[in-house]
Formats: structure tokens, sequence, C-alpha cells
């Protein structure tokens, strides 16, 4: 069944191509499309289009498809060109006319939107909720292992001191950042654009406010042809912020697969997180952080996937726009993978003790023989020389007990204070 049947058959190989794989996708939008035509429906009987007996058998039979869709029950037969169809067929079916006036004052392309919409605002709250168990088990560890010593590198030369505590504590207040692109993607999405039509609005007495009322958005996208333009653009809004996401797991997972190589040594994780090779017994692979690190890249490339898709095109709808969804709710699920699967082995995170004992790493305590020698007194450049020559001529000595205290040092954290910024932003 087509929405847009005129009574003509389309050639298989037209159909084939035009339909995609729009039906495995569209049952990510199931859930949503039934939401907004409850919706609807309930805003058709306000302006007289539906009675309320008509209304009732409407609302009656939604609810039980999306008991179906919660089940896992819900199909999309093939003979369906999308969810849509699916769902406006089987309200036909039980109900004749009032299932043949679900579609009154709508377009298929406002109701693509208004799913999308649903769907974007329902996932970045599921992948806030995911950063947050991330965030408070970051912080757990940064709290457990503060005293730990590590190195810290610059150009990946053993460079300063750092410590487990900071490490850890250093992508838990990376994610605040990347909360801040999903609270703002997700106020893009809180727009309702259903009463759009195919761009141009209806001239149906069509009660927008109402609609919007009903579905929880906290405004709608009031302009007709501004409701077509989201189409592309909330979901690649949404695509920056996830790219900010993936952009901090995927520096973890190389931070952490840098870390576990003999060569560093400094944590390891339990064998059953690890496999091995097949010809060297030997080995313990971090293949789960090195999926992660590429997932992750292939995310940060989504907005630019997007962009070229959506990029130059007109105002109005335009077939391109179907691309869309074939790349962006697939991330989406990888999104929500990489970050189930981080938290689940992080949790398991074996960190090792005294690594900066180890000679080779006398030279990180440099600069803060040099500062004991502007306590005392010497100019800071005279300092930097002095040290610089007693590594040259071999009588450098390093200074192993730290006195860092400011905010954000090694042994001053903060990270109450980072606890209570994340919280205000993921409330906001």
């Amino acid at each position: 069944m087509k929405l847009w049947d005129k009574g003509y058959k389309t050639e298989n190989l037209i159909e084939e191509f035009t339909v995609g794989n729009d039906r495995e996708l569209d049952m990510h939008l199931a859930k949503y499309d039934i939401i907004a035509s409850k919706a609807h429906a309930t805003m058709l009987e306000s302006i007289g289009i539906l009675d309320k007996t008509e209304l009732e058998g409407l609302l009656s039979n939604l609810d039980k498809m999306l008991t179906d869709v919660e089940n896992g029950t819900f199909e999309i037969a093939e003979s369906f060109e999308d969810v849509h169809s699916k769902i406006e067929y089987d309200l036909t079916q039980e109900l004749g006319d009032a299932g043949k006036k679900i579609h009154t004052g709508r377009s298929r392309n406002d109701q693509v939107l208004v799913c999308l919409h649903l769907y974007i605002k329902e996932e970045i709250k599921a992948i806030k909720d995911q950063i947050k168990e991330l965030f408070d088990l970051l912080i757990k560890l940064s709290d457990t292992h503060k005293d730990k010593l590590i190195p810290g590198y610059t150009h990946l030369q053993a460079a300063m001191p750092s410590s487990f505590g900071m490490w850890f504590a250093a992508y838990a207040e990376s994610l605040i950042d990347d909360i801040h692109m999903l609270n703002a993607a997700y106020k893009i999405a809180d727009q309702n654009p259903l009463g759009s039509g195919a761009g141009y609005g209806s001239s149906f007495p069509l009660n927008r406010t109402m609609t919007t009322k009903l579905m929880g958005f906290e405004t709608l996208k009031y302009n007709s042809v501004a409701a077509q333009m989201s189409r592309g653009k909330v979901e690649k809004s949404t695509a920056y912020a996830m790219s900010s996401v993936a952009g901090t797991l995927s520096k973890l997972s190389m931070d952490i697969t840098l870390y576990m190589s003999q060569n560093f040594g400094f944590l390891t994780f339990p064998d059953e997180l690890t496999t091995g090779s097949s010809i060297m017994p030997h080995k313990k692979n971090p293949d789960v952080f090195e999926l992660i690190r590429a997932k992750c890249n292939k995310i940060q490339n989504l907005p630019n996937e997007l962009l070229l898709i959506t990029n130059n095109l007109p105002s109005g709808y335009h077939r391109d726009l179907q691309l869309v969804k074939e790349s962006f709710i697939p991330a989406i699920e990888s999104l929500k993978a990489c970050l189930t699967v981080a938290i689940f082995a992080l949790e398991k995170t074996e960190v090792k003790s005294n690594i900066t004992d180890d000679p080779k790493y006398d030279y990180i305590f440099s600069v803060d023989v040099l500062n004991e020698d502007m306590k005392n007194g010497i100019p800071f450049r005279d300092a930097y020389k002095n040290v610089a020559k007693s590594v040259a001529d071999g009588t450098y000595k390093p200074k192993r007990e730290l006195d860092h205290t400011h905010e954000g040092s090694t042994g001053n954290l903060c990270n109450s204070e980072i606890k209570e910024k994340f919280k205000k932003v993921f409330q906001s």
C-alpha cells in the first residue's frame, strides 16, 4: 500500500529503488507515528472532521498498535511502502471510513518530520542517561585512584606528572561539553512540525497548538515552510552533538589501547574482556576499545555525510532527504552501543600502582624541580637553565613529592565542583 496510490502500478525496479530500506528503519519510528496519529486524530475531532465515536475507535486501535510495538510484535510487511502506510491501512481495515479520514490535513512529509522530532527527543534523553552513567563511573574511578601517578604526555613524549584521578576526571568533565551539544540539539527537535503538510499548510482549520501540547513539544515550528526546512537540519544538529560524544569516547579508547600496551602497562582488563591471537598465544588484545574508537570515528563523519546529502537543496521537500535516515538512525544505535560497552568494560578496569617510580620517568618531575628553585628566589629563566644543565650533565635529581594544590591539579581535582557542574547542565 502507498499513501500516494492513484490506481496504477509502479515498475518493480523503480519501487525497490525508491523504497530502499524504509521498512526496516521505520520500525524505529513506528511508536512515534502512532503517538502523532493519536494527537492528530484528537485534534481532527475538535475541529469537526471526526465524530466522538470515530475518535474513540481510532484511539483504541492506535493504542493496540502501540502495545504491539512495545511488545515487539508490530511488523511492516513488504506490501507496505513504510510505517505510515501500514498504520493507515490497518486503521482502515478495522474502522472503514474513520481510518480513511486519519490523513486529513496532513502529508507524509509532516508525518515523517514529527516522527523524527519525537524520536530524536527520546533518543537524546536516552543518550544523556547513558552519559550520566559513564560520568558517574569516571568520577568514582577518579576518586578511587586519585593518588596513583602516571606520566602526562605532550608530543607522545613523557612530559609532566599526572594521575589516574586527573585522567578519569578529565574525560568526565569533557562529557559536560557533550551534554551542552545534546541540549542544543534537543531544543531544535523540541518544535512541533505537524500541520505543516507538504510544506505549505492546509485549508483545514488545524489546531497546531493543540497537537503541540498533546505530544509534549515545548513549542511549534510556526512557519510551514520553515517546518519542512527542518528536515535534514534537525538530524544534522543532532549529528554534531553525537559527533561530540563520539569524539570523547574515541579519544578515551585511544588512551586505553595505549595504556594497555606493554610499552606503557598502566592498566589492564580481565581476560574475559580481551581477545586473543590465532597465532600468538600471549596476546590480550583491546578489541573492544579499538572497535569503539573506529565506530566513534565513523559517527564523527556523520555531520559531513548529512551535509553532503542536504547541501544546496532549495526549500521544500526533496527525495534526497530519504537517505538521511539510512545514515542517521543506525548511527544513534551505534553510539548507544558504544556507550553501553564502554561503561561495562570500564567498571572492570585494573589500574597499576607506582608507575612513575620507574627511573625512565625521572624527567617528568623537572618542572617541579625548577619551581622549587624559583620558590628559593632563583628567577625562572635561570632556574630553567640550571635544570636543563643538570639533565645534560647527569646530575639531575627528580622531586617526586608533588605539591600541586591549585584547582584542577593532581592535588586538587575539584571532582565535587565537576559533579555540580554536570548536574546543572544535565538538568537544563
